[in-house]
């Protein structure tokens, strides 16, 4: 296995910048996320690092070896795309060997290879299938043993799930997830779903146009992200904002309030702010909860009652919208008052500039 070093890569088209000098470091091993909105360039990385697309300036390693001009057949990295590109006329077992079949691989070893792959991802039963017999999670992990048959030094997933339902995504993440503990393999992973990239990630790569907002682990960029994109992009439900001026500063906290928020001791990095400032108040939705004096109050617009839990969209006095979990059943009324109490703690103060004002670390 081999990890990945990416030295102020960049794509341009013409004059359009999809990727804009990005430096990344993946450890052999890891099993790493790109997430971003649709066109922050993660599709677009993830095929310059397959070789599928020109690099127009930086540097690509994989292992040890410059790979800006090599070929993809070359690079000992294997790609499962999101259209499961199957050979309908062949079974699943000449699927899963045809690339090795044109490899000229002797048929022993290719039939070694074919039937460790189904063994591994549990499709040994499906061999002899074809792909119209098969389901779509059938079908992706046939894509997936394609894979794995090439032995590569570095797997590569361009959005596998998005094409199928919501209980075979979750049954296929479980089996992505699997197979990276088996084999110990340098994993990158594309999708636009947070909550993959949280479930599955060793480290998530934040994108938004074609920029690196943030790296770290999962609940590192859920509980100290570094802006208000990160934070409001990893969470689900997304992360709340309203805005609220700066009522008193602390050595380690930050009190605000506004007509939507009564006064909440925030601890804050308070460098450079001053009583006046009008800053964003972040607070998710699963930190808020009922309260008869809350500091947030609200009427009750949509609930939502999932029964272990209740989905509430309030509104606030400047018509802001929050959502708020709360925890079991909860007997709201749409248009009554809600009073929540936040745990500030866990709320999270940004600049104008969008800047994160962490706190330093316990």
């Amino acid at each position: 296995m081999a990890g990945l070093e990416l030295k102020n890569i960049q794509k341009t088209y013409g004059k359009v910048e999809v990727i804009k000098g990005v430096d990344l470091d993946i450890e052999d091993g890891e099993f790493v996320v790109f997430v971003g909105p649709s066109g922050c360039g993660k599709s677009t990385l993830l095929r310059m690092i397959a070789g599928l697309e020109d690099i127009t300036g930086g540097e690509l390693y994989i292992g040890d070896k410059l790979c800006n001009d090599v070929e993809p057949r070359d690079r000992s990295i294997a790609m499962v795309f999101q259209s499961y590109a199957l050979y309908p006329h062949m079974t699943v077992y000449d699927n899963v060997g045809f690339g090795l079949k044109l490899a000229k691989t002797p048929k022993d070893v290719r039939d070694q290879k074919i039937r460790e792959a189904a063994r591994i991802l549990k499709m040994e039963h499906l061999l002899d299938r074809k792909p119209g017999q098969l389901s779509g999670g059938q079908r992706q992990r046939v894509a997936i043993g394609r894979a794995i048959v090439r032995q590569p030094e570095v797997f590569l997933f361009d959005e596998p799930l998005s094409n199928l339902d919501a209980a075979l995504r979750v049954d296929t993440r479980m089996e992505i997830a699997k197979l990276h503990a088996d084999l110990g393999a340098t994993m990158i992973y594309v999708t636009h779903d947070q909550v993959e990239a949280m479930t599955l990630a060793d480290k998530i790569v934040v994108l938004d146009a074609g920029v690196v907002q943030q790296v770290g682990s999962p609940i590192e960029l859920y509980q100290r992200p570094q802006n208000r994109f990160v934070a409001g992009f990893i969470g689900s439900p997304k992360m709340n904002f309203v805005e609220v001026a700066v009522e008193a500063i602390g050595p380690d906290a930050i009190t605000v309030g506004s007509k939507d928020v009564a006064s909440l001791r925030v601890p804050a990095a308070t460098a450079g702010i001053s009583v006046g400032d009008t800053l964003t108040l972040g607070i998710r939705p699963h930190d808020l909860s009922p309260a008869n004096t809350g500091a947030i109050v609200g009427r009750v617009a949509i609930v939502e009652r999932l029964g272990n839990e209740t989905i509430v969209n309030i509104e606030l006095a400047s018509g802001t919208a929050w959502l708020a979990v709360l925890d079991g059943d909860q007997a709201l009324r749409i248009g009554e008052s809600l009073a929540l109490a936040a745990e500030p703690a866990k709320a999270i103060l940004f600049d104008a500039a969008g800047k994160a004002l962490l706190p330093t670390p316990a």
